[in-house]
Parts: structure tokens; C-alpha cells; sequence
């Protein structure tokens, strides 16, 4: 069965700071990849962080091979670049590339897209949607498209391009580029997919993200939780160190059996430190009771020792490669 869910083909991945959505985003770029498939990941906030997942040179403003997956799949990336991006469009609409490098070198590009910064997501996401819209002796040039998008608190004002530009022009190429756009994300070629940690501000901000996305009719996908850790402790030990605490007495009798019953302190550091993990592990599984209740498909994700690399990324590949298979079958 095909991971790749048939209806949707752009992928775009979002989440607070710190939640690890570009780490997200790209294994989910190689889960979709798998069984011999073409995926873009896009960037789009210049920070470079798929060329350093990767470990790679930095990205320039084209698409670029990155990874290779099961089955002969590829992984191509793209930073887009807003002033290349303009420059594409000026040529594409108006024929005036040469006119726009020299609007880039008096410094017109920033001007412009600093009084009106809604044409900079125009330009973002007119990009994502050329490469999802691409077709080559009419197939699609790729079959996904996975968008590292900015965080939760922006990324309804970055995708809802025709309400941000609503005032700055209500006709012409910019109109129509903005309405083609939002033909794509608010189709079902498209499923805007949130990260999170089981902690309250991350659970707290994709609730707003997905009541803000629902709101304006942009359509969501499912709920990743990232870094989820195992509990350290078997369920009845996590049960009881939570609801009442352990004092040092408790774990008297296995210290004594490993011969450590000697090592001063040492009963009472554990005990608390066992509390403390019990209780932490209790308010996580509050929170994964609020991410159920959002009613959008969730997977989690485990959190992996050492820095993320390319095998590192296969892993998590294949656990996302599993939840998309699920999806498909429901």
C-alpha cells in the first residue's frame, strides 16, 4: 500500500520554536519518498536548517538532491529566496527580469516587501504552489511537497495570502497569483500538519493554530508530538510514586540487594528523583488526553539520543511512514 495519502500532495509542517518542525518536516519528506517517489522540501524561513539536517553545503535558490530513500525515491530541497522568487515572478508575468536585478541592487525588493509583507508570502507560497502545480508530459513533476513553514503564531496570516492581500490590491497578476494560490491550500491537494511537546504552551498554541487554520478554511492534517520520552518506570511504580510519593525507605531493600546500602544520601536522591519523573509523567499524559481531544490524527514521535543526522532522520522516516499508511487505510 502507498504511504502517500492520494488527495494530498503538499504537505505543509508547522509548530511552536523549539518543537523540531524542520526535523519533522524533513522525515516526512523521506517517508513520502519511499518506494521510489519524487518529494520537494521547501524552505522558507532562510535559516538553512534542511542543508544542515543533511549535512550538506547550503542551499541555493534551486532545487537540489539531498537524500535518497527505500525503494530509489528521491529527496530534492529549496530555500527560496523572496528577491529570487520576485525576480521569477517579474519574468514569468511582466518579462522584466533584467528591470528587477536592478530594482534589487537600489534596494526596491526590501522596500517593497517591507510595507507590504503579504507580497512576501505571496511569493513563498506562489513558489510552493508552482512546484505542487508542476507537470512534465502531464504528470505531476512531484508527487509530494513537504513546505517547512514558519511557526504556529504566523502561519494562518503566511498561508491565508488572499486576506492579507486583500488590501493592497484587489486586480491584476498579484490578485490572481494570490487567488490561485489559496485554490491549492484550501483544496484537499493540501494538509497543514502541527508539532508539538508534550508541554502545556506547545499543546496550548496548536489548539489556536488549529481552531485559527479551521477558521478560515484552510485545511488540517495531523498532530505530530515530537520527542515523546519512554517512562523510566513500570505503570504500577509510575502510578504509585505520583499519587503519594517515595521516601528513601522504599528503595532500601533493592539497594541493599546491590550492595549499595552504604553510599550515604543515595536512597533519598533516587526516591526523589523517581517522584519527581512519576509526577512529570502523569502531567504528560494530561496532556496527551488535551492532544486527543483535538480530533485530528496524532503520532508521536520518540526522542532520540545525540544530535539529529541522516540515520537519525530514517528513523523517524519510518514511523511517520507507518502513521501515513494508517491514514490511508482509514
Amino acid at each position: 500500500m502507498s504511504p502517500v495519502p492520494s488527495s494530498v500532495r503538499c504537505h505543509v509542517v508547522t509548530g511552536k520554536g523549539g518543537t523540531g518542525k524542520t526535523t519533522v518536516a524533513a522525515a516526512l519528506a523521506l517517508a513520502l519518498a519511499a518506494d521510489g517517489r519524487q518529494v520537494l522540501l521547501v524552505e522558507t524561513e532562510g535559516r538553512q536548517g534542511i542543508a544542515q539536517l543533511f549535512d550538506t553545503p547550503p542551499l541555493p535558490y534551486e532545487e537540489r538532491r539531498v537524500a535518497l530513500a527505500r525503494g530509489g525515491g528521491e529527496v530534492r530541497a529549496l530555500a527560496i529566496d523572496v528577491e529570487e522568487a520576485l525576480l521569477e515572478y517579474l519574468e514569468m508575468f511582466y518579462n522584466l527580469r533584467r528591470a528587477g536585478r536592478a530594482l534589487r541592487r537600489v534596494g526596491a525588493v526590501d522596500f517593497a516587501t517591507t510595507i507590504a509583507p503579504g507580497l512576501r508570502d505571496v511569493l513563498l507560497t506562489g513558489k510552493v504552489k508552482e512546484a505542487v502545480t508542476r507537470r512534465h508530459d502531464g504528470r505531476p513533476v512531484y508527487d509530494a511537497v513537504v513546505v517547512d513553514a514558519p511557526p504556529t503564531g504566523r502561519i494562518t496570516r503566511f498561508l491565508n495570502v488572499t486576506g492579507e492581500m486583500a488590501g493592497l490590491t484587489r486586480s491584476g497578476p498579484i490578485k490572481t497569483q494570490s487567488d490561485g494560490v489559496m485554490a491549492v491550500l484550501k483544496s484537499p491537494q493540501t494538509a497543514v500538519h502541527l508539532v508539538t511537546l508534550l508541554e502545556d504552551m506547545p499543546v496550548q498554541e496548536t489548539a489556536d493554530a488549529i481552531a485559527e487554520l479551521s477558521a478560515v478554511g484552510l485545511p488540517v492534517g495531523s498532530v505530530v508530538v515530537n520527542m515523546a520520552a519512554e517512562p523510566a518506570l513500570p505503570e504500577p511504580a509510575l502510578a504509585r510514586a505520583s499519587e503519594a510519593g517515595l521516601i528513601g525507605a522504599d528503595l532500601a531493600p533493592a539497594l541493599t540487594a546491590a550492595g549499595l546500602q552504604d553510599v550515604p544520601g543515595l536512597a533519598d536522591a533516587l526516591a526523589a528523583e523517581a517522584t519527581e519523573h512519576a509526577r512529570r509523567w502523569a502531567a504528560q499524559d494530561e496532556l496527551r488526553d488535551e492532544v486527543e481531544a483535538l480530533g485530528r490524527p496524532t503520532v508521536e514521535l520518540p526522542l532520540l539520543p545525540g544530535p539529529i543526522d541522516l540515520g537519525a532522520l530514517f528513523q523517524l522516516a519510518g514511523r511517520l511512514e507507518e502513521h501515513l499508511r494508517t491514514e490511508v487505510a482509514a
